[in-house]
């Protein structure tokens, strides 16, 4: 059980102690992954940005996870897309990044996403359940020829954690917590308040701000 998400990044940027000041870049999967992500990009002295990407969930149930979709490319899932219109798909991929384009200019009003070729990719959320959506996600990531992805998060279950252990574009898991029962991401934590745009959005923008005046990549 973590007293929040503060006290979850504080562990998180414990265990990733050898990345500081490396070449690396920590991704924040937006809204609740960036309280931890901030956290461990300031004490691993590492640039911040989020993840600008969004899951394509199936016709009948959103929350499960077809694909997933970038400003500029897409993946789907062979077998859990199969049974699903095409145009379906493409009517989907339009509004999903029509969002997308909305919530970058949210974010970076007039700044510009990091260039994620050739860095160590620390991908952060604040737990994972069933893994589909961060497995899209890390697909879509290594299409930018990171040097290496790393995911990163406090609690997974154990399936997920299974899953991403055998994507081949997963280069290391830190998991904190796998218990044996899990239900839900929240039960994890005392304190689960959800992460308005607002306080997302101060946290990009002070870890800018911190990297403008400190960032120096030691290799």
């Amino acid at each position: 059980m973590f007293t929040n998400r503060v006290q979850a990044g504080q562990l998180l940027a414990a265990a990733l102690g050898d990345y500081k000041n490396s070449n690396s870049a920590v991704l924040a999967v937006p809204r609740g992954g960036l309280p931890l992500g901030a956290i461990i990009a300031k004490e691993l002295n590492l640039p911040l940005d989020i993840v600008l990407t969004k899951k394509i969930g199936h016709p009948y149930n959103k929350e499960y996870a077809i694909g997933a979709v970038s400003l500029k490319s897409k993946i789907l899932d062979p077998e859990a897309s199969r049974s699903v219109s095409k145009v379906y798909i493409d009517e989907e991929i339009i509004k999903l990044r029509s969002a997308l384009k909305e919530k970058m200019n949210i974010y970076y009003d007039r700044d510009e996403p990091l260039k994620l070729k050739g860095k160590t990719l620390i991908v952060v959320d604040d737990g994972i359940a069933t893994g589909n959506t961060i497995l899209a996600t890390v697909q879509l990531l290594a299409k930018e020829r990171p040097k290496a992805i790393i995911i990163a998060i406090p609690v997974s279950s154990r399936s997920a954690i299974t899953k991403l252990q055998n994507a081949p574009d997963v280069s290391k898991i830190v998991c904190l917590l796998q218990p044996d029962n899990f239900y839900a991401v929240g039960a994890f934590y005392k304190d689960f308040t959800p992460v308005s745009d607002l306080e997302a959005i101060q946290l990009l923008k002070e870890n800018k701000n911190n990297q403008k005046m400190n960032y120096t990549p030691q290799g």
